[in-house]
């Protein structure tokens, strides 16, 4: 009800304006004729005067009406520059401040639900660099300043910043044209002030608060390098710390573009994804899957077979995956790059020396212009009492320790709902081990939506997973030589025998030992880094795992692009790391894929959206394959075909996504991917058989009815 009544206001504002015509009045004809008359009336009266002025003022700026430079002007006239200047610099800004808390309060909540991710991502920047960005837009005449308050209106910026940062952006144009307001009497119209001199002074003006912002940075600089001596000449241009995903393509951009770059690695080449995450887990998937095929081989219209094999030798077909793809990340590939590889523990010294402790014994010590720290993370390991009696894996340590073992573990225990704990549960489980999934949550998979959380625990339990949701591992106990789990589960403990537990709750950054703790580099769950992927240091970077926010392998490569180019080509130009629209995949079967938003998350930020969903066993494709389960998931605005996230649940789900992902990154909506010739038969036709559903629902009703009575009239 208050939206409407200030709605209803500024327009009689408005209307009040143009019905009497009161524009004809702030004319600079009708200003000049009238001088003689206001001075009058202001020796007469002079706080009177000034008070209705300024009144007159507020409400014009605040209404958003014509006519305010007019009144600037006037101002000049009436009361000289001194006096004048005060008046409109103070009536000007409160006039300002209530338009922006008007569009605020009127708007803001609409867009938001319209646009929360890009207003998200403008209100982050605003937090940042708000008050330098909005001192530019009002030193710069260029840019109208009503149409300045209701867009900054609609960001996150404080109203008192804003009406501060006015005050000062606008005073110095205010006391130009209040200055011409003095010498009405040689102006015959108003471009006579808006000179091609005088606008180029404003722009010049306008790259104040951007030099300002330079030279805090530099000052920034100075401080946060106090006290280290800065080399005069380097041995490298960048020093990279971590041979995974991020360190890799971060030193072989670096060798792209001839820049004499060290990468360091301790351990194996490749990190955490070829040697103990993605590349060993989706070798044990595979295996896992065949054996569930010939379980169920009988839904082909073959003879179904328990499958006999040998574990090790599963676990020793995963070891020769890894060793196949090693050479692509190999030291010695790299060498041919042009990467100078260590292997060896890198320490940060200082800003621009990296101590290197070498796997051969030797300590050397490297001059860099730039470090990049990509060290990864490793499996968070809960603080059980009684874990280490019992003993455990994790997602990183089991390949080694099940490579040992002759049979698979009988009972096993996978701490943890996340996609790691469910494609190991449901893995091992159809390849015979009794496993136990436990899960503190209410459901697995918490961040997807509660339908394909839902599909995930269907699917473990049809693959023989015993799901506990809702359970807290509480202890561990060893007794008589039996290894136990205590739970707390609907306020009673109970205790849980296995023979063998992997704990896969969660991943942590890599942080210590790296000399990150002495430069006082501002670390929490990741290292805090700013839009470019720099820390505290404006030369040493971090990506990967280790930088956060997201813990995928592909986005890990993605951020070593932004900060390899940054550290090496920073001095001329940096790039801001762009995560709008960042894919991943559970590789459980059926796959769970998603890209942008899902329905619990445009819930929770309260963006509007519909929802199209096409199901799988409609497709022929997936009917001929008897993959049936599950459905592709689309949120568009209401009444727009453009894509604000999609959910895919179904065999290959994870390369079914890729076309979502490109259409989301290159603004491509449901009508260009209805209008794409998709091969029959493929999984692939889900994707249009959806933007189908979609263009169904939203079919021109109307016109539909006027070319069904065309029809009928042609028929006669």
């Amino acid at each position: 009800m208050k939206k409407i009544l200030i709605l209803v206001l500024f327009a009689i504002a408005v209307a009040s304006f143009f019905y009497f015509d009161l524009g004809s009045q702030l004319t600079l004809a009708n200003l000049k004729e009238q001088q003689a008359a206001f001075d009058g009336q202001y020796r007469a009266a002079p706080l009177l005067v000034i008070a209705i002025f300024f009144l007159i003022y507020v409400v014009t700026t605040a209404a958003s009406l014509p006519g305010a430079l007019i009144l600037t002007l006037a101002a000049g006239a009436l009361f000289g520059v001194v006096t004048g200047t005060i008046i409109v610099s103070f009536a000007s800004s409160i006039g300002a401040t209530i338009a922006f808390l008007s569009s605020r309060y009127l708007f803001r909540d609409a867009v938001k639900s319209r646009f929360g991710d890009r207003l998200k991502a403008i209100d982050n920047g605003v937090e940042k660099d708000g008050p330098f960005y909005l001192l530019t837009l009002r030193l710069v005449p260029v840019f109208p300043f009503f149409l300045i308050n209701l867009l900054m209106g609609l960001t996150a910026i404080k109203a008192r910043t804003f009406y501060i940062v006015s005050q000062i952006g606008m005073l110095l144009g205010t006391l130009v044209y209040v200055n011409a307001g003095t010498q009405l009497a040689n102006i015959e119209q108003v471009s006579d002030i808006g000179s091609p001199g005088l606008l180029l002074s404003f722009a010049a003006l306008g790259i104040t608060p951007w030099i300002g912002k330079w030279i805090v940075a530099r000052i920034k600089r100075r401080k946060v390098y106090a006290g280290y001596s800065k080399p005069k000449k380097y041995d490298r241009n960048l020093v990279v710390i971590g041979a995974g995903a991020a360190g890799l393509v971060s030193s072989y951009i670096a060798a792209t573009v001839k820049a004499k770059v060290t990468l360091v690695e301790a351990g194996e080449m490749g990190g955490d994804c070829l040697n103990y995450g993605c590349v060993p887990s989706k070798a044990l998937i595979k295996s896992a899957k065949v054996a569930q095929q010939m379980r169920h081989a009988d839904a082909y219209g073959l003879e179904k077979t328990d499958p006999q094999y040998s574990f090790k030798a599963v676990m020793q077909r995963i070891h020769n995956v890894i060793a196949d793809i090693a050479p692509h990340d190999s030291v010695e590939r790299y060498t041919e790059l042009g990467v100078d590889v260590v292997k060896g523990y890198a320490k940060i010294i200082d800003p621009w020396t990296v101590e290197i402790k070498r796997n051969d014994g030797e300590t050397q010590r490297l001059t860099t212009r730039s470090i990049i720290v990509a060290t990864g993370g490793a499996p968070f390991v809960p603080p059980l009492p009684g874990l280490d009696d019992v003993g455990y894996v994790t997602s990183d340590t089991l390949w080694e320790e099940f490579a040992k073992l002759d049979d698979i573990p009988k009972r096993m225990i996978i701490l943890g709902g996340g996609p790691i704990g469910s494609e190991l549960s449901q893995a091992f489980a159809r390849l015979g081990s009794q496993v136990i999934q436990i899960e503190r949550g209410s459901r697995l998979l918490s961040r997807e939506d509660e339908d394909v959380s839902a599909l995930a625990k269907a699917a473990q339990q049809a693959s023989g997973v015993d799901v506990r949701t809702d359970h807290e591992a509480l202890r561990c106990e060893l007794v008589n030589g039996e290894k136990r789990l205590i739970v707390s589960a609907d306020g009673k403990e109970q205790a849980i025998v296995f023979d063998a537990l992997v704990i896969a709750v969660g991943r942590s950054a890599r942080m210590s030992g790296f000399g990150l703790e002495d430069l006082g580099i501002e670390t929490g769950r990741t290292i805090v880094t700013d839009d470019i992927l720099a820390t505290s240091y404006p030369n040493i970077f971090a990506a990967g795992d280790v930088a956060g926010p997201y813990q995928f392998t592909h986005v890990a490569s993605h951020q070593a692009w932004y900060a390899s180019v940054n550290a090496l080509f920073g001095q001329f130009r940096t790039f801001k790391a762009d995560y709008r629209v960042i894919p991943w995949t559970t590789f459980i079967d059926p796959e769970i894929a998603r890209v942008g938003l899902n329905e619990q998350e445009a819930k929770e930020q309260n963006i509007a959206h519909e929802v199209t969903i096409y199901q799988m066993d409609e497709l022929d494709r997936a009917i001929a394959e008897s993959a049936t389960q599950g459905f592709v998931k689309v949120l568009t605005p209401p009444g727009k075909d453009k894509i604000l996230g999609v959910t895919i649940v179904g065999d290959h789900a994870g390369e079914l996504l890729a076309e979502y992902v490109l259409a989301m990154k290159y603004k491509l909506g449901l009508n260009k991917i209805l209008g794409t010739i998709h091969t029959y038969p493929t999984m692939a036709e889900a994707n249009k058989y959806a933007a189908g559903e979609w263009k169904r629902a939203h079919a021109p009703e109307g016109l539909l009815r006027l070319v069904e009575r065309y029809h009928s009239w042609m028929r006669g």
